[in-house]
């Protein structure tokens, strides 16, 4: 069962929430971010060029040119590469782990899998971040000697940064599952 469910980021953009119920105890969230607008790329692109026409008419020097169209071909190519991404997904299957992934515009995919025997609680936390109050879901990782004391805190959904009611529908099924393992 897959549905689609528009929610606001911190910053006030529309992302959708997709939910998948495989089983039970398996769940998958994929959040998808707006895809890179056209008009910013244009903006941007014409902003560099100006730029480097007006210094092209002061030196003339056609180099100049060439190295705006260059910088600019390179700065797109390591933006969607390694900055911008439209999907970040969550799986968590009861009797494994969680994994998370990132999808860039590039279509690099990044993928992270956290053991269930490691995972201590999925919990929403909150930090104060430009004058403002943000939450996040994170996942707090038991350390391997002292089982009560969490290791590290590692946190979900960091591009998308949803706000809170989406984050609290995530929370809600994590903790099923994460119930369910505990009871078997």
């Amino acid at each position: 069962m897959a549905d689609g469910e528009e929610y606001l980021t911190v910053s006030g953009e529309r992302i959708t929430l997709q939910r998948r119920h495989h089983s039970a105890s398996c769940r998958e969230f994929l959040v998808r971010c707006p895809r890179l607008q056209l008009r910013s790329l244009s903006a941007v692109t014409c902003a560099v060029w100006l730029v480097a026409y007006g210094l092209f008419v002061l030196c003339q020097n056609s180099a100049v040119l060439s190295a705006a169209i260059f910088v600019t071909l390179i700065g797109l190519l390591v933006y969607l590469h390694f900055v911008k991404i439209d999907q970040e997904s969550l799986l968590i299957v009861g009797s494994l782990g969680i994994q998370m992934t990132s999808s860039y515009a590039s279509g690099k995919e990044s993928t992270t899998f956290i053991e269930m025997n490691q995972v201590k609680d999925v919990v929403i936390n909150e930090a104060i971040y430009m004058q403002k109050v943000i939450y996040y879901l994170c996942i707090l990782l038991q350390d391997p000697i002292e089982p009560h004391v969490v290791s590290e805190v590692v946190p979900l959904f960091q591009s998308s940064k949803p706000r809170l009611d989406c984050l609290v529908e995530v929370y809600k099924s994590c903790q099923e599952i994460l119930e369910q393992n505990k009871k078997s």
